[in-house]
C-alpha cells in the first residue's frame, strides 16, 4: 500500500512549477517578438533615407538611357520628319499606291516542246533577241530538211521541162517553114510546145509553194528557239531543262506554260488610287513627289500621266498613273510608294 500511495504521489502535478514554466515560455515570446518589430523599424528607417538617394541615381540613369535612344530615333527620323513635312506642306493631296511596269512579259513559245536548255536567272539583264532557252527541234530540222529536199527535186524537174520546150518549139518553127509538113503535123507540134509551156508554169507553181514550205518549216525550227521580245531584268525563272512546255495547256499537270518573266525597268511607273471627290485636283502634267516605303528619306521626281477614266465603285477611287522622271536600281516592280500632287 506504501508503493502504490508513493507512486501515486509521483503522478500528481505541480500545478506552481506549471505555472512558472508557463511564464518562462510566455516571456520568451514576447522578447522574440519585441526583437522582430524593433528590427522591423529599423530596417524600414534604414531603406527609407538610403536607397532614396539611389533610386534618383537609377531614375536618372534610365531617364539617361531613354534620352539617347530617342537622340538616336529622331536622327535616324528626323530627316523622313522634315521630308514628310516639306510634302504636305507643299501638296494640294496625298496618296498611296504602288510601283507597276507597263512592258511586262511571261516568254513562252509557240510551239509545244522538250525544253533542252535555259539560260537565264532571276536578276540577270537580257537585250532584245538574246537567246533565253531552247527545245528539241529534232523533229523541225528533219522537217525543214525535207522541204529543202523537195525544192531541189522541183528546181530539176523544171530545167527537164525547159529542155523539152525548147525542143518543142524548134521542131513547130520547123514545120511551119517546110512545104513537106502537114497541117496534122504542124498542129501536133504547136500543141506539144503549149502542153510543155503549161507544164513549165505548173513546175514554176510547184517551185513556189516548195519555198514557201520552206520558209514556214524555217519558222516552225525558229519557234524552238525562244528570245527575249525586248530588253529588260529576268524577275522570274519558270522552267527547267526536262520540262516540257505548252502555252495551250495552261494549268495542266506538269506541263509548263512560260520559261521567264522579263521586265522593262524603264517602262516602270506609279499607280495610285485616288478618292474621286478629289480627283479634280488631279491633272496630267502636274509634278507630283513620290517616297518609296522603302526608302523614306530619299524624294523622287514624277508627274501626271494621265487619269484612267473609269471609277471603282467598290472603293469610290480613281486610278491616276505616275510618270517617274528618274531610273534608279532601287526602284522595283510593286513597292509601296506614298505620293504627294503639288500645287502649281
Amino acid at each position: 500500500m506504501n508503493d502504490k500511495s508513493e507512486l501515486l504521489q509521483q503522478l500528481k502535478i505541480d500545478r506552481n512549477q506549471a505555472t512558472v514554466a508557463t511564464g518562462i515560455k510566455l516571456w520568451q515570446l514576447i522578447l522574440v517578438v519585441v526583437i522582430c518589430v524593433a528590427a522591423t523599424i529599423w530596417l524600414t528607417l534604414k531603406y527609407a533615407v538610403a536607397p532614396a538617394g539611389q533610386g534618383n541615381l537609377t531614375a536618372n540613369a534610365s531617364i539617361s538611357t531613354v534620352q539617347n535612344t530617342g537622340t538616336n530615333q529622331m536622327g535616324k527620323t528626323e530627316s523622313s520628319a522634315k521630308a514628310n513635312k516639306t510634302l504636305e506642306n507643299n501638296s494640294i493631296l496625298n496618296s498611296s499606291g504602288y510601283i507597276t511596269a507597263r512592258r511586262m512579259a511571261t516568254v513562252s513559245s509557240q510551239a509545244m516542246g522538250l525544253i533542252t536548255e535555259v539560260n537565264v536567272e532571276e536578276g540577270m539583264e537580257v537585250k532584245q533577241g538574246q537567246i533565253l532557252a531552247r527545245l528539241d527541234d529534232a523533229i523541225a530540222k528533219v522537217n525543214y530538211d525535207y522541204a529543202v529536199a523537195q525544192i531541189a527535186i522541183l528546181q530539176a524537174r523544171r530545167k527537164s521541162i525547159v529542155a523539152n520546150l525548147d525542143e518543142a518549139k524548134s521542131n513547130y518553127q520547123r514545120v511551119l517553114k517546110n512545104t513537106y509538113s502537114s497541117d496534122a503535123e504542124r498542129t501536133r507540134t504547136f500543141a506539144t510546145e503549149q502542153s510543155l509551156a503549161a507544164n513549165l508554169e505548173s513546175a514554176d507553181a510547184d517551185l513556189l509553194l516548195a519555198k514557201i514550205e520552206v520558209k514556214r518549216q524555217q519558222e516552225y525550227l525558229d519557234d524552238h528557239t525562244i528570245r527575249a521580245p525586248f530588253g529588260g531584268v529576268v524577275t522570274q525563272k519558270n522552267a527547267q531543262p526536262g520540262e516540257i512546255v505548252a502555252p495551250s495547256s495552261a494549268g495542266g499537270g506538269f506541263t509548263r506554260t512560260g520559261i521567264c518573266t522579263i521586265v522593262d525597268m524603264d517602262s516602270l511607273e506609279i499607280e495610285v488610287d485616288v478618292n474621286e471627290s478629289f480627283i479634280g485636283r488631279v491633272y496630267p502634267g502636274q509634278k507630283v513627289e513620290a517616297t518609296l516605303d522603302a526608302y523614306p528619306d530619299w524624294t523622287i521626281p514624277a508627274s501626271v500621266i494621265a487619269t484612267i477614266p473609269t471609277a471603282d465603285r467598290a472603293k469610290a477611287t480613281v486610278q491616276v498613273r505616275i510618270q517617274i522622271e528618274l531610273n534608279d536600281a532601287r526602284i522595283l516592280p510593286d513597292m509601296g510608294v506614298k505620293v504627294g500632287f503639288l500645287k502649281d
